[in-house]
């Protein structure tokens, strides 16, 4: 079959810049192939190579006792003690799944799924994290329902539990939804595989599911802006089979046993292309590919498709040859394609061979390590005006308001969907805060949570990145969980916009400080860049997965408030209602300044929460909503009714930071305002659980009404 000459339309149909096309014939001292040309589209698309992100990227603590492997990998490793560690990462699968909501979503949820067990862990919690546009738009409702469904059908036929996320509508996702995915599992710390290839003459072996045409140029369509193109791009988005994947786990994970891979690697986006550069950059080795042995399931499919397919449930893995019969035997037992389709070789090349033709050859490490690296321009967001006068309102008016909207009500319609008892060590269900999974055959437990409010970033980026780690820090320390690292997930709009680059800019900075203060380093992330719609950009949502620890001697705080408990505040009030979610939802106002994050109080705040446990029968930290939300959840979850004693509006609504609701018995509730006094921790008895109704100051309503409105308000505006 002719290849297609290269053109200038081509060049820019692939994603290249003109400026970089250059730097390809530098470094190649030619004109490229087509096969060549779809090889570097790949590897330096913004989605691949980080090129407007990476020097920002490099500010992130990465570090800590507790970090076995940081960014880089397929996952993020951290210790977790007694030779275990955690493996977790978060990736974004946002335009396949505004293209195609089933399986943009599902695959979305299958790729994390083989980053983490590529690495030798297998996957024990799953989690997401859904940016949709206003729910009036015409196409939310298709997108919310094949998103969720996508994300269920997935991880449920893997057999994973969900444990936690977040959902959120706001007119800018209009153009472009957020489907964030994470995924964690367990290894030993001596029996964790790495990526990078060694030795040369080494077989190079091609595992799973056979290649098809589905998802190629997947990584250049997610590495650009959408147009009234869109539909045109459907044959980018890959097609995801769980249960072909839970074979490949359970075959890659028995593989790892047999002693026989060097290194392995998931084929993620661009595919074989990205996998076997990678594994060779790593390893300062070249690869050579024999296209015509790897399995493929449609017929004459060319080298160009071949390299840039993004078929679903692939790996590739570097094999000791001396055990290639033992591994070969584990993929034919469990019904999976098994083979060698090229060799390590020591020249720093990257040869790829198809029917004895040559299609592409090319220096290997240049791929990655030469990919352009941008400096983009940036401005500050200005500061955010002063907000004006908020009126008072009636507070139960202000709660109906809050939990009758899709942002705040219940989310049980959505996380019905997903199985999240599979494997029966779910300790915490979602819905209640950050999620619980003990740790199998120990007495050790997990807590994930995911969070960012994408509102406080775009009115300050630098405190709506610290929010965002500080209130993963509080959703784990609230359930007793000591917070270990996170991993992120930056999306944002076009970075060759001066204005979103600086949003980019202030979130990394803000970010980094958090994660330094809290102890929490970054060990894996993703960026997704160019979320945006004929122009107009999502708001800026650095999304924060984190991971704590439950010691083995530790309880959870995993209880429930009960008639009689005392209502404790942890922390100071001061009513910030700039960018909250009554000034949004109630007066449909987004003015004022994000709330400001101190993290030296956080730190405390959280600390003293851990350490008084025992004294603490429920607890919540106080995000969107304020006292009054956070209030009415604890009281809706029990079933028990709260009365608090204040009807003022900035009191009850307002989002000041580093703070906790906590229900405990009267005795408690003395010992641990003692306890807050010795540590300078700042406590109030601001009312108590009990009865059938929710009051603040004079104005009540029954628990019962308000918890029908919370429970069904999500469904009536989306199902």
């Amino acid at each position: 079959m002719q290849e297609p000459a290269i053109t200038t339309d081509l060049i820019e149909a692939h994603g290249l810049k003109p400026d970089e096309y250059e730097l390809i014939l530098e470094i190649i001292g030619r004109e490229p192939t087509f096969t060549e040309l779809g090889i570097f589209s790949a590897m330096w698309n913004e989605h691949c190579s980080y090129k407007s992100s990476k020097k920002w990227l490099r500010t992130l603590p990465t570090d800590g006792p507790q970090v076995i492997c940081g960014p880089g990998e397929n996952a993020g490793i951290v210790d977790i003690g007694d030779g275990d560690a955690v493996v977790f990462k978060m990736e974004s699968h946002n335009h396949p799944s505004y293209i195609e909501p089933y399986q943009g979503a599902a695959t979305g949820v299958g790729g994390i799924l083989r980053d983490v067990f590529t690495m030798g862990a297998r996957p024990i919690a799953a989690m997401n994290s859904l940016s949709f546009g206003e729910t009036a738009h015409p196409k939310t409702r298709q997108l919310v329902n094949g998103v969720v469904e996508g994300v269920g059908g997935y991880g449920n036929c893997f057999g994973v539990p969900t444990v936690g996320g977040e959902v959120r509508f706001h007119p800018a996702y209009n153009g472009n939804c957020l489907v964030n995915a994470f995924a964690a599992g367990i290894a030993k710390t001596d029996g964790i595989f790495y990526s990078a290839a060694s030795g040369v003459g080494m077989p190079v072996v091609y595992l799973g599911a056979k290649t098809g045409r589905d998802g190629v140029g997947g990584a250049t369509m997610a590495s650009a802006e959408f147009d009234d193109t869109i539909e045109e791009k459907r044959p980018t988005v890959q097609v995801g089979d769980p249960f072909t994947e839970k074979r490949l786990m359970e075959a890659t994970l028995e593989l790892m046993q047999t002693g026989a891979v060097i290194s392995i690697q998931d084929m993620g986006a661009a595919g074989l292309t990205c996998s076997a550069v990678e594994m060779g950059d790593k390893g300062k080795l070249g690869v050579k590919l024999n296209l015509e042995d790897v399995p493929q399931r449609e017929d004459n499919m060319t080298a160009y498709e071949m390299m840039l397919s993004e078929s679903q449930e692939r790996m590739l893995m570097v094999l000791k040859p001396e055990l290639e019969a033992e591994a070969r035997a584990v993929f034919e037992k469990w019904d999976l394609d098994f083979a060698i389709v090229g060799e390590t070789i020591a020249e720093d090349r990257f040869l790829i061979m198809h029917n004895g033709e040559v299609k592409a050859d090319l220096p290997l490490s240049p791929l990655s390590g030469r990919a352009p690296e941008y400096d983009r321009p940036w401005v500050e967001t200005p500061a955010a005006e002063e907000l004006g006068d908020v009126p008072s309102i009636d507070a139960i008016d202000g709660l109906k308001a809050l939990i009758s909207s899709p942002n705040y009500a219940g989310k049980q319609w959505v996380y019905e969907q997903y199985d999240t008892m599979v494997m029966a060590d779910s300790a915490r269900l979602p819905g209640q805060g950050a999620g619980i999974i003990r740790v199998h055959g120990t007495d050790k437990k997990l807590a994930f949570t995911s969070d960012v409010t994408p509102r406080y970033v775009k009115a300050n980026p630098v405190e709506g990145g610290k929010q965002a780690v500080a209130e993963a820090f509080r959703n784990l320390s609230a359930v007793g969980a000591k917070p270990l690292a996170t991993t992120d997930n930056l999306n944002f709009g076009n970075p060759e916009k001066p204005e979103i680059m600086g949003q980019f800019v202030g979130a990394i900075k803000g970010i980094g400080e958090a994660v330094g203060a809290l102890d929490m380093p970054i060990v894996s992330g993703n960026v997704s860049l160019y979320n945006e719609t004929d122009g107009s950009a999502i708001l800026p949502t650095p999304t924060i997965g984190a991971v704590g620890l439950i010691a083995a001697d530790e309880e959870p705080i995993n209880g429930e408030a009960r008639e009689g408990h005392v209502a404790l505040l942890i922390g100071e009030t001061t009513g910030h209602l700039g960018q909250s979610a009554l000034l949004a939802e109630v007066f449909n106002r987004e003015e004022g300044d994000a709330p400001a994050v101190d993290l030296e109080t956080e730190r405390k705040h959280g600390e003293f929460i851990r350490a008084n446990r025992d004294m603490i029968k429920a607890c919540t930290d106080l995000g969107d909503g304020g006292l009054a939300l956070a209030a009415f959840e604890m009281a809706e979850a029990a079933g028990v009714g709260v009365q608090i004693d204040s009807d003022d509006t900035a009191t009850l609504f307002g989002e000041d930071q580093a703070r906790y609701l906590v229900a405990c018995n009267f005795d408690q509730a003395e010992a641990l305002m003692i306890a807050a006094g010795q540590a300078g921790v700042p406590v109030s008895s601001v009312g108590k659980f009990s009865g059938d109704s929710v009051s603040f100051g004079g104005a009540s309503a029954p628990l019962a009404e308000l918890a029908a409105t919370f429970r069904g308000a999500f469904a009536e505006a989306i199902a």
